[in-house]
């Protein structure tokens, strides 16, 4: 049956939603507030976007979308009333509530804790089911008993952002059971999945989830989750079947060099590990610059102090993994990036600071 934990505390009924909860961080008041009006039938909920679709902004989302990703998540994973939740993302973002949401649909238990580095770090039982973003994971393989718990967690699920290939190396080296999400908030969470294995990444769409592609070649999603709405994404995506696509990138960032399209989010994978061997934990990020003849040529720009031998050895290390065309013509280096308000690497005004 449904039940939220929260440290030695347990909240079930609607009566136990209306107590006191003041002594609580605003976490934890956020998720009580939150299945307080789930459990009293709200049927509206103010929620942010991220930006996925376009400028970030707030939206509605209806208790019938929320219900909806809830069950097909639960169809996928084959979840009952069983299964053991581990809430440790902040529930006043989506991905925080619809974990709650999975709970009280399923008719699960729930345990909440603080969105730490390492969220396994102090749990004393194994979580059926948890979502995490790629940061946590990383920290939690940091330690030797947190990867013996996450070894036996029954599904991971991780989105926030993209894997990077050593993370996804962990994880398949150590057998985790785990699923690369793809979603927003428009859908209210994921819409579609993909199991972390050594194959280039396959995402499987939930059920009732219809999807096509723009002119453009951009990624369009149809379902319940979205309130039966079309929503147009600005991915690049490959279709694959009706129900399965390759991620190929933002179509924003889509290099057009002499007329070959180029993906930096592809090729940033596939450099990670020469770039990272000769400048060990530098952000990075491929980019188009204005060129005369080519209309854009790629470049590569580093976080960090330029070094002239390291910066000659990756060059030629890139040129044993991507073809000539994938390239970059010039390597570029900046103090420091401009990161977006949600912390993420601003590529436009990080490269014309440099």
């Amino acid at each position: 049956m449904f039940q939220l934990h929260i440290g030695n505390q347990n909240f079930s009924k609607i009566t136990d939603f209306g107590l006191d909860i003041s002594a609580f961080s605003e976490m934890e008041k956020a998720a009580l507030v939150f299945c307080k009006g789930w459990l009293s039938g709200q049927k509206q909920f103010l929620q942010q976007t991220s930006g996925s679709t376009g400028v970030p902004k707030r939206i509605e989302l209806t208790r019938e979308q929320m219900q909806a990703s809830a069950e097909a998540t639960g169809a996928f994973f084959n979840s009952n009333p069983t299964t053991r939740l581990l809430c440790c993302l902040n529930p006043e973002y989506i991905a925080g509530k619809m974990m709650l949401v999975r709970a009280m649909v399923w008719d699960c238990p729930i345990w909440l804790v603080e969105p730490a580095g390492n969220p396994l770090e102090r749990l004393d039982f194994v979580p059926d089911f948890v979502a995490m973003v790629p940061l946590q994971v990383e920290k939690t393989l940091e330690s030797t008993d947190s990867l013996s718990t996450l070894k036996r967690v029954g599904s991971l699920i991780i989105g926030g952002a993209q894997l990077s290939e050593s993370l996804k190396s962990q994880l398949t080296k150590h057998n985790i059971q785990a699923w690369q999400t793809y979603g927003m908030t428009e859908t209210v969470s994921h819409i579609a999945l993909a199991k972390i294995e050594k194959d280039e990444l396959r995402y499987e769409t939930l059920p009732g989830v219809l999807i096509g592609q723009d002119k453009r070649g951009a990624l369009w999603v149809k379902s319940a989750m979205s309130g039966a709405k079309k929503v147009q994404t600005n991915d690049l995506v490959e279709l694959l079947s009706d129900d399965a696509f390759q991620w190929l990138g933002r179509v924003d960032f889509t290099v057009n060099s002499g007329g070959i399209k180029l993906h930096p989010e592809l090729l940033e994978q596939k450099s990670e590990a020469a770039i990272h061997a000769n400048f060990p934990s530098s952000r990075f990020f491929f980019f188009g610059e204005k060129d005369e003849k080519l209309g854009e040529r790629l470049v590569l720009v580093l976080e960090g102090t330029a070094k002239k031998e390291q910066t000659q050895l990756l060059l030629k290390q890139l040129q044993a993994v991507l073809s000539p065309y994938e390239v970059p013509k010039k390597i570029y280096f900046s103090d420091a990036f401009i990161e977006t308000p949600n912390g993420k690497i601003n590529r436009k005004l990080s490269f014309e600071s440099l």
